[in-house]
């Protein structure tokens, strides 16, 4: 039996009061007694898949301290493991231990355990699941689509799931299956990148207002090689420029129909939550806003939404007139145009290029699409997308520190079974016709009304005269032998 508190219960007389007033009150109470339970986050990192994948994608290093903060915002955190084998990983061990963080060492056998790591952090979070009652929300800060079963099954058991990783390799369908997904590009600094792939949008800063440390340009500088350390400052990538407001009003307006339909006035957090429960992976920092509350602030300026309200506890209104002039762009309508591209380098794309040389040739081919209009901050992003649907394929490069792009397994379409074999036609055995034997009294062709059949008659049996003997002379008649009397 759970014991309320005196706050819970003032907090629920006043829900009690707010929610009369709305159509789907005892619904809405429910619902936000439940947001208000405090959350047990256990957050479980797999280190090797996201070191590796910032490293491919930002050129950064991975840092714990990051994740954590943006965790602590939704609840307390009340266990940290982190999965790796960590005698290869000496820089890591320290940060690892300043945030108290328990690592967990992960052994290779001799033949390699490519998802050693991935099984035991799930058996890890199920164990917890089941022993620790307390426990109600789970972290796993990976972009590896292979835990997409364990956050099914932490969902089932009615656990809060989190998943922290990159936009650009952690996999889309994972993105969407948790309850939030916090995205490591909204947690950089605002500073514009200095490495820019082509088909993207960035700031760029005047040279006269570079900053004494920042580095002039190289010409002599190779254009790729290992990245060091990956947290260099000439290839260090900061957050991606904001995407446009307009391209978040459909997940705003979807978002307020739904509070309308409730009879919910739509207050701040009631918008977010109901925005993160129809799209996971939204964040208000991939539009510039420094807060949900800046968000839609900014929405307030475009004239896209109406806000009523001081203080803080605004009411968000849609607009009558509020759709869009021009038709939304999706995600889909820009694989046909990355299709022709892999189609035309199928040969170098084939054994694998650098994601700035796609980047590239897609520009050139193609450069009146934008990757951000339809809702990608990097180019990086819409091939993790594409890579869901089969059209490309990504790998890191663990020792260039890129990521590579491959043909998806579309360009490679199962074999057609074989064409059967034209079977020589079956040798039928036919039956001879042979003349159907003439039964009496049964209708034919030639006699369809034949006479009634005559009845046998039954064969009469003759019987052999008896010879007798006549005399006693030429033995015409034996006297048939007697037997033998038994003696005595």
């Amino acid at each position: 039996m759970r014991l309320w508190n005196s706050s819970e219960a003032q907090s629920n007389r006043q829900f009690d009061q707010s929610a009369a007033h709305g159509a789907d009150g005892a619904c809405g109470l429910e619902k936000k007694l439940k947001m208000q339970d405090k959350l047990n986050i256990a957050v479980f990192v797999d280190y090797d898949n996201i070191e590796i994948g910032l490293k491919s994608t930002l050129r950064r290093e991975f840092d714990v301290s990051l994740a954590l903060d943006a965790l602590k915002e939704r609840g307390d955190l009340v266990a940290k493991f982190a999965y790796a084998n960590w005698g290869r990983q000496d820089g890591a061990t320290r940060q690892m231990a300043e945030n108290a963080v328990q690592m967990v060492q992960r052994i290779p056998s001799p033949r390699g355990d490519k998802n050693g790591a991935d099984i035991n952090l799930a058996l890890d979070a199920l164990e917890m699941a089941f022993t620790h009652t307390h426990v109600n929300a789970f972290a796993i800060v990976s972009g590896d689509s292979d835990f997409i079963p364990l956050v099914n099954k932490l969902k089932e058991y009615g656990k809060t799931v989190f998943v922290v990783g990159g936009k650009a390799f952690t996999s889309t369908i994972l993105q969407q299956n948790c309850h939030e997904f916090i995205s490591f590009e909204s947690l950089l600094s605002d500073l514009p990148a200095s490495v820019v792939l082509p088909g993207e949008t960035r700031a760029v800063r005047p040279r006269g207002d570079r900053p004494m440390g920042d580095r002039p340009e190289r010409t002599d500088r190779p254009e790729r090689g290992p990245d060091r350390g990956g947290d260099r400052g000439g290839d260090r990538r900061q957050r991606p420029a904001p995407l446009e407001l307009g391209q978040a009003m459909p997940l705003v307006e979807r978002a307020l129909q739904v509070l309308e339909r409730r009879g919910v006035q739509p207050q701040l957090g009631l918008l977010k939550s109901t925005m993160l429960q129809l799209d996971p992976a939204f964040n208000e920092r991939a539009y510039g806003g420094s807060s949900f509350s800046d968000f839609v602030e900014k929405l307030k300026r475009e004239d896209l939404v109406n806000v009523s309200g001081t203080g803080g506890r605004y009411v968000i209104e849609r607009k009558g007139s509020s759709q869009s002039e021009r038709a939304t762009l999706k995600p889909e309508d820009l694989l046909p145009a990355l299709r022709d591209v892999a189609e035309n380098h199928r040969l170098e794309i084939e054994n694998g290029i650098p994601v700035e040389d796609l980047a590239q040739w897609f520009k050139e081919e193609h450069p009146s699409l934008d990757t951000t209009a339809y809702g990608f901050q990097q180019f990086s992003e819409f091939l993790n997308y594409a890579q869901d649907k089969t059209v490309v394929r990504l790998e890191p490069h663990e020792e260039q520190g890129v990521m590579m792009v491959y043909l998806g397994a579309e360009f490679y379409p199962p074999a057609e079974p074989p064409a059967p074999e034209p079977q020589a036609a079956a040798e039928v055995e036919e039956e001879e016709e042979e003349p159907q034997p003439y039964v009496e009294g049964q209708p034919t062709i030639f006699e369809p009304n034949p006479p009634p059949a005559k009845p046998k008659r039954a064969p009469s049996v003759r019987r052999r005269p008896s010879t007798k003997p006549t005399g006693t002379g030429g033995g015409a008649g034996r006297r048939p032998r007697g037997r033998k009397k038994p003696n005595g």
